[in-house]
């Protein structure tokens, strides 16, 4: 049997325990050649999931933002927005805080909304808000799957894990390894400062980016905005 038909019969959305199980058995058990397994197959197993799905946008920001949140609130909406105005999916890490909103707000429009959840010592947990989610045990694994998951990319206010998704994208696009897809950036007060911190140091004061590198991504929490600016990005990602 060739090995394409061999990955036909390959079971899909396994566990991570069951990954890592499976991944014992093949290696005898050697850890160095465990590890490599299991990061392949989350690999495989991502990307596979991801083709599923015609059209997406990713929403990133805090695990720890409470519903209570105006900008909580916000991301509801525009996870209901884009769902019923462009008939988009929407993504998430799966977790509380702004994932949920997201979730959840895709949830409300009865949308497809999807988790891309991780197991982590603090704050993570699964919202009830997905229509379909898959585990990853590693960060890398499981941010490359969201980096090629979307034809554009929210990111609400967060913490380093949202500060590290959104440099990744930046940098992604800005050296062209990706497409470039709309980067947009919502919660005006919080990021204006870093937005401060990227021209006058990094252009002005160091000249570490080019000029241009500013056009890479929009500060806006205009929803009719946000929503007009998916509209006229390119379509399906061929990365």
């Amino acid at each position: 049997m060739s090995q394409n038909n061999n990955n036909h019969y390959r079971p899909k959305k396994l566990t991570t325990d069951e990954i890592r199980e499976g991944c014992v058995l093949l290696t005898d058990g050697d850890e160095h050649e465990t590890r490599i397994c299991v990061i392949n197959e989350e690999f495989r197993q991502g990307l596979d999931f991801i083709k599923t799905y015609d059209a997406s946008v990713t929403i990133f920001g805090s695990a720890r933002t409470p519903e209570t949140d105006p900008y909580y609130d916000l991301a509801r909406t525009i996870a209901r927005r884009i769902v019923q105005d462009l008939g988009y999916a929407i993504v998430t890490g799966g977790g509380p805080g702004m994932m949920e909103a997201g979730n959840r707000g895709a949830h409300d429009a009865r949308g497809r909304s999807i988790g891309f959840s991780i197991k982590l010592p603090m704050e993570q947990t699964s919202n009830p808000y997905m229509t379909d989610e898959l585990s990853f045990y590693f960060f890398f694994s499981r941010k490359v799957c969201m980096t090629y998951a979307s034809e554009a990319y929210i990111y609400m206010p967060g913490g380093f894990g949202t500060l590290d998704e959104l440099f990744e994208i930046l940098t992604l696009v800005q050296t062209e390894k990706i497409s470039r897809f709309p980067i947009i950036l919502v919660g005006e007060d919080f990021w204006r400062p870093l937005d401060a911190f990227i021209k006058k140091t990094l252009l002005e004061q160091y000249q570490t980016i080019s000029p241009e590198d500013l056009d890479l991504y929009i500060i806006t929490d205009d929803v009719d905005l946000i929503i007009e600016t998916i509209k006229k990005a390119p379509g399906k990602r061929d990365d």
